[in-house]
């Protein structure tokens, strides 16, 4: 259980500080830069759900004896 909570925190932590970010730049003017940090952002948050993702087909696999 303690597991997914870290991980909800970690995406919630990493959204925030993006958010934070985003809104400074923006109001800065570096919009472009903003966009950036958005979207790196975003794909970091992606490479850590598909490693989820990859650990609960694993998990699967080795319910179903699929080895």
């Amino acid at each position: 259980m303690g597991l997914e909570v870290d991980i909800i925190f970690k995406i919630a932590g990493v959204g925030i500080v993006v958010a934070f970010l985003h809104t400074i730049l923006d109001q800065v003017g570096k919009k472009e830069y903003a966009q950036w940090v958005t979207l790196f952002g975003f794909i970091y948050i992606l490479f850590m759900v598909a490693s989820i993702v990859d650990d609960l087909f694993d998990k699967i696999k080795s319910v179903f004896l699929f080895q």
